[in-house]
């Protein structure tokens, strides 16, 4: 080992969320998002009641692929490169 390496001296790196700045950051973000519930708690509240009228639509779009989205399915019969039914 030369006397110039220096490789085992360093401290690890430490990434943005564990750094004093980012536990700061943290702390400001649960902060003002209490602010903001406790505030608007009455808004928040109050779309509550739209969520599953909205969710019923977006799944039926997203999960089914809209409508006719199953058409072509047959149960019971598979086709061979022939076209007959097996």
């Amino acid at each position: 080992m030369s006397p110039h390496d220096h490789a085992h001296d360093e401290p690890p790196a430490r990434g943005f969320w564990s750094s004093p700045m980012g536990w700061v950051f943290i702390a400001f973000l649960l902060v003002s998002g209490a602010l903001l519930f406790t505030e608007h708690r009455a808004h928040v509240l109050g779309l509550w009641l739209w969520v599953p009228l909205i969710a019923c639509p977006l799944l039926h779009m997203f999960m089914h692929g809209g409508h006719g989205g199953h058409a072509g399915h047959r149960r019971g019969t598979q086709s061979n490169p022939e076209g007959k039914a097996q």
